[in-house]
């Protein structure tokens, strides 16, 4: 049985791990020690304090996910909350405009690219990843909707629009076409730099530095127009069940590679609006349906699947299933199919 609860600072090393093997683009995944030290130290003041306190810049909840019996961790994600108010949040929003001459007898539109920061004040799920040897098996499926399950337990800390930006296209040699085109000519600085900047510091460097006009997209060779809100081939698994919860391309994209930015209000989301509340029971659940479930609390917040039967009275579940989880039998926890 694999289970998602809140990082600890003993997981530094795994976190670490983690970053070395994601891989270029993945701008939350930077491998610096000291900033995801403090991402770590963050987290755990975050599960561990009430809402109000969190006002401002909000909070950073990673999870990771291991064996039930123990062990390393081998994958984590993350909720951040009132992003864009300590860092800003930048994307370029895609626009039409329409052009028309009577005496040409011309009527056509055209796309462009406008820097926006529309998102400010959201929360953003995100920092997904799994060890190579670990996807495929459900791990990455449970990882990502625990953190709906996590935003099902508090809407006074998850609240309003939620967003998730997918990584573009990067190649094996971290080079993005996009960039090369787009963010080059601007920034004078390789892909690699300008990324790790963007995960380092304040980004006032895009304030600096970032185009102050329209971009047209029709100027743009192929090779940056066709990286225009496309996944990178390790987040397509993650999109498709990203779009399964609600979440939406609407046109906005990444000012690094390019990649999507979905979104969707979280009271929308298939797991906040079809999770239910129940008590936990302990019964026989042989060839019965999997379920998700939760202890549905923020503070050492605890997920997992499992065989399981809902009713009317509660969920049925082995009572491994609730040790796991820290409950007892007739606890209220939170629960929702896991088969559709």
């Amino acid at each position: 049985m694999l289970i998602v609860r809140p990082a600890r600072l003993d997981d530094f090393d795994a976190f670490m791990g983690f970053a070395r093997q994601s891989g270029p683009g993945f701008t939350s995944l930077p491998d610096d020690t000291t900033l995801l030290a403090s991402r770590l130290e963050k987290s755990i003041t975050s599960f561990s304090s009430p809402a109000a306190s969190l006002e401002g810049d909000g909070g950073i909840y990673l999870l990771m996910i291991e064996q039930a019996q123990g062990g390393q961790a081998f994958g984590c994600a993350a909720v951040k909350t009132n992003i864009g108010r300590d860092v800003p949040f930048f994307n370029y929003r895609i626009v039409t405009y329409g052009q028309a001459s009577k005496a040409a007898n011309r009527r056509f539109e055209m796309r462009a690219l406008t820097m926006v920061n529309d998102y400010t004040g959201c929360t953003e799920v995100g920092t997904l990843f799994l060890e190579p040897e670990r996807r495929g098996d459900g791990a990455g499926k449970l990882l990502s909707l625990s953190r709906f399950m996590l935003m099902a337990t508090d809407p006074q800390r998850f609240q309003g629009i939620v967003v998730s930006e997918l990584r573009g296209l990067v190649d094996l040699d971290g080079r993005s076409p996009f960039w090369e085109v787009v963010g080059r000519p601007f920034y004078r600085m390789d892909f690699e730099e300008a990324d790790k900047i963007s995960a380092t510091t304040d980004n006032q460097f895009i304030i600096d530095l970032s185009p102050k006009h329209a971009i047209y997209v029709d100027l743009l060779p192929e090779s940056a127009r066709g990286a225009i809100g496309e996944t990178h081939p390790d987040g397509a698994p993650a999109r498709r069940l990203l779009e399964r919860e609600g979440l939406r391309f609407e046109g906005v994209i990444d000012i690094f590679d390019g990649g999507p930015l979905l979104a969707a209000r979280i009271e929308d989301t298939r797991t906040v609006r079809e999770s239910q509340q129940l008590p936990f029971l302990v019964g026989n659940t042989h060839g019965e349906d999997r379920v998700m479930v939760s202890n549905d609390r923020v503070a050492g917040f605890t997920c997992t699947l499992a065989p399981g039967r809902i009713t009317p009275d509660g969920v049925v579940l082995k009572n491994e299933v609730l040790e796991a989880l820290e409950m007892d039998k007739g606890q209220i926890g939170r629960v929702r199919s896991f088969n559709v």
